[in-house]
Formats: C-alpha cells, sequence, structure tokens
C-alpha cells in the first residue's frame, strides 16, 4: 500500500534507534494516528523504570490526551517517585485479539496490537492541569463518569502524582491472521485456527452498601468499554 493512499498519514518512520522495528517489521508502524488506535483501545498499560538499580514493570490505568499519555498513582510509588525524577521509562499496551493455534506447538502464536511509548515523563503539578490529566484518564475508562462523580478534592489532590508522557518516541506493532504452519505438517491430523479474546461488557454489579432507588446512569448502562481501536488489517 502506498502512504499516499492510507488515511492515517504517512510513515515517517522511527523518531529514534529504540524504537526502529527490527523484527518483523511490516507488521509495525510509526504513524500517529496508528499509535493513537491502540492506546485508546487499551485499558491497562505496563510502566517500566529502574528503581534502585533493579528493572520495576507496573501495571497501571492511563489516559491519553492529545499526543501525550497521562499516569497516575499515590505519591508514595516507588516507580512514580522514580519517574516523576525524571528517569527514563517504557510504556507498553497490549491489545490481545486471539489465540494462534497450529499443528506444531512451534507455530502457536497470538494475534496483538501492541504500542511501545519510550520517554522521561514530566511532573503535572498544577490544580487545574491535574484534573484535566485525572479527567482524561477517567474518561479513558468510564466516558461520562467524570461529570457523575464526585471530583478530587484538594487532599486527595496532594496525595496523587500525575505524569506526562510524550508519544514522541514511539512504535506500533499488529500481529493478525491464521497460523503458518510448515509445509511438512499441513497434513497432520490436528486442528488450527484462531480462537477470537474479546473484552465483554457484563451487567454492571452495584455496591453492596448503595442506597436504595439509585439507579444506574445511562453513561454505564450502555455503550463501549473504551473510546476507540484500531481498524483490521496488517499496517503496510
Amino acid at each position: 500500500m502506498d502512504d499516499s493512499d492510507d488515511d492515517r498519514g504517512p510513515d515517517s518512520g522511527p523518531a529514534t534507534d529504540r524504537v526502529r522495528l527490527r523484527r518483523l517489521p511490516d507488521q509495525g508502524s510509526h504513524r500517529l494516528q496508528d499509535l493513537h488506535d491502540v492506546l485508546d483501545a487499551g485499558f491497562v498499560c505496563h510502566l517500566g523504570v529502574v528503581v534502585d538499580g533493579a528493572p520495576m514493570v507496573v501495571p497501571t490505568t492511563y489516559g491519553r490526551m492529545g499526543d501525550h499519555l497521562v499516569l497516575h498513582g499515590s505519591v508514595a510509588s516507588r516507580s512514580l517517585r522514580t519517574a516523576r525524577a525524571p528517569a527514563p521509562v517504557c510504556v507498553t499496551v497490549t491489545v490481545v485479539d486471539g489465540l494462534v493455534l497450529a499443528r506444531s506447538v512451534f507455530n502457536h502464536s497470538v494475534n496483538y496490537r501492541c504500542a511501545m511509548v519510550y520517554g522521561l515523563p514530566e511532573l503535572v503539578d498544577e490544580p487545574a492541569d491535574k484534573l484535566a490529566a485525572l479527567e482524561a484518564l477517567s474518561e479513558h475508562i468510564a466516558p461520562g463518569q467524570w461529570a457523575y462523580a464526585r471530583s478530587p478534592s484538594a487532599k486527595e489532590l496532594a496525595k496523587t502524582t500525575v505524569l506526562r508522557l510524550s508519544l514522541d518516541e514511539a512504535s506500533v506493532k499488529v500481529s493478525e491472521g491464521p497460523p503458518d504452519d510448515d509445509a511438512e505438517d499441513l497434513d497432520l491430523d490436528v486442528w488450527a485456527g484462531v480462537v477470537p479474546l474479546t473484552t465483554v461488557r457484563h451487567e454492571p454489579q452495584p455496591a453492596p452498601d448503595l442506597a436504595d432507588g439509585i439507579g444506574l446512569p445511562g453513561h454505564l448502562a450502555a455503550g463501549p468499554l473504551a473510546p476507540g481501536s484500531v481498524r483490521d488489517g496488517r499496517f503496510s
């Protein structure tokens, strides 16, 4: 496919060598829109940072504000205390779409969409900016909830660390499709194919101490679990 025919825009290539796609580069992209699509489809990121000389990888929720990721946590969090120094971090988001089961175990695989972001996060300290970042994070997980529930108090804001990470240094990879069996295995009497996996929304469960008469708000009664998803198909 010619980039001029792709409404996601041209791929300008890697911003740095560490986000260069070396293995299976045909499955990857450096297009900003492709990056946004994967980030918007996920719920949990993994924050990687070196703490006290050893690597630490922490799962956490996140939000996106334009071309930045926002992360939050307790001011007591070791990983966030280190990252706010600032220290180099690597953040990944992975959406699993299916189990790829081949005729041989060696060729088993997973269909996925993955984003990897490197950078030096910056501390978001101004109360108004912190609130805006936390709103973006809340709306990513449950659109409509920020305006519905109580806003954080000044005391709660003081207990919260918010970091902002540029998306300038990032890459995306997508793996999809059926198993790629070796020719000598095609005649084996073994089932092969893909077991699709999706995140499914179930009926909301009220808190046990919820007062009588408080019904489920409309924004939680229906709608997507996350605000976006990536289009089908391998990047080209």
